[in-house]
């Protein structure tokens, strides 16, 4: 799955084209590398994403293409 859209997915970004700036501006990283919006995710990857000057990191656990709210949050682990 594209980066951008497990971000939106996942709700650890609202919004696809606000996660899809985020990563042209380099602010994501996926396992240390800073990551294109269409960079491919799967399970075990580490997320890392600067939100001004606090940075979130995450692993993937699992990937879905539509999820339900309540279980968004079951898609990472926060690290």
């Amino acid at each position: 799955m594209r980066l951008d859209k497990y971000l939106k997915v996942s709700r650890l970004i609202k919004r696809r084209t606000v996660a899809n700036e985020a990563c042209d501006a380099g602010r994501v990283m996926i396992n240390g590398k800073v990551a294109k919006a269409s960079a491919e995710v799967k399970a075990g990857d580490v997320l890392e994403i600067t939100f001004g000057n606090r940075v979130v990191k995450a692993e993937i656990l699992t990937v879905a293409e539509t999820v339900r709210k309540d279980e968004a949050a079951e898609m990472y682990r926060l690290v």
